[in-house]
């Protein structure tokens, strides 16, 4: 097949267009590199069957040639990044996924978007199924992100039933692993880089909220299962593993040997205070389910986090 990823350069992006030229297929990635890594882009480039496109895909673009597939990946993903680039957010959210899908229709490609567990918000339901319609507050800080992935998926299932577009929607859990940006502000990434650098781990609140960790090539194999399977409504793709952020700080602590110590900080605005996925169609539909328990992935993550911070420190010593 030839497919067409946009934010192809990201962390999940870039993984999964791995993954399909690892498949034996042809990729060609679209990124702007707003939060997307030119390393992540040049591990993609060792491939002869990759090739890349610097642009925005909240702009439109023509393609030559035909495409198999359309999967739309491009979004600041991290609050960190969202709330530093809230207009652009939103605009690839719904102009991007405009673009996207415009794209796939004139190719009869089929599409699959990368949705959030954000679309929840704060739930009320716990777990998280797929028919539960969320708890999301559309004017707080995290609004830009919650709210922009909701209309990317009521423009998709549009598509899909208005112009007869194939489309599938992932809702994508908490997911880690190698390619994270050190600075990308997710709790895995924040906590391994504080305490590789014997800095105080940062905790918001009393660490007793909740989140569900899925390694990346679990998440991935979601993924690639999904596209191509003959399901169009939007599925749940994570780790249905719960764990409180305590836990997790304490997992990291260990394996990494760290002495850090823990700052507690106040709460953020709209932080949700559970997350977990009800996989119950992944199981069933797909034959998926994650297979990383997160101490295992924690010890996968680290050593690709202490040669970014070699890097760094590297870089400091010729200036």
């Amino acid at each position: 097949m030839r497919i067409l990823i946009t934010g192809a350069a990201g962390f999940l992006g870039s993984h999964l267009a791995e993954r399909f030229l690892r498949e034996g297929h042809e990729v060609v990635g679209i990124d702007n590199f707003i939060t997307g890594s030119r390393d992540n882009s040049d591990i993609l480039a060792s491939y002869d069957a990759f090739s890349l496109i610097e642009h925005d895909i909240s702009e439109s673009i023509f393609l030559d040639g035909e495409f198999d597939g359309v999967l739309h990946f491009a979004s600041p993903a991290s609050p960190v990044d969202y709330l530093e680039f809230p207009i652009q957010t939103l605009k690839v959210g719904s102009r991007g996924t405009h673009n996207a899908l415009g794209i796939a229709m004139a190719k009869k490609a089929r599409f699959l978007l990368a949705s959030t567990s954000e679309v929840y918000g704060d739930p009320q339901v716990h777990p998280q199924p797929e028919d539960y319609w969320g708890h999301v507050n559309p004017v707080g800080v995290r609004g830009c992100y919650d709210e922009a992935k909701r209309f990317a998926e009521a423009m998709t299932m549009a598509y899909h039933r208005h112009h007869g577009v194939d489309t599938r929607i992932v809702r994508i859990f908490n997911t880690y692993g190698p390619r994270m940006r050190p600075g990308d502000g997710r709790v895995v990434s924040n906590f391994i880089v504080q305490a590789l650098r014997g800095d105080p781990l940062t905790i918001y609140g009393d660490g007793s909220q909740t989140r569900s960790f899925c390694y990346v090539d679990d998440e991935v194999d979601g993924i690639y299962r999904l596209f191509h399977s003959d399901r169009h409504e939007p599925t749940n793709i994570g780790n249905p593993v719960e764990f409180t952020i305590r836990q997790l700080a304490d997992i990291v602590l260990a394996e990494t040997k760290s002495s850090s110590t823990v700052d507690v900080l106040p709460l953020p605005s709209d932080d949700p205070k559970v997350r977990q996925p009800d996989i119950s169609i992944a199981r069933s539909v797909l034959g998926w389910e994650p297979n990383v328990p997160l101490h295992e992935g924690i010890v996968r993550t680290i050593p690709f986090f202490r040669r970014e911070l070699g890097k760094g420190d590297a870089r400091a010593r010729t200036i």
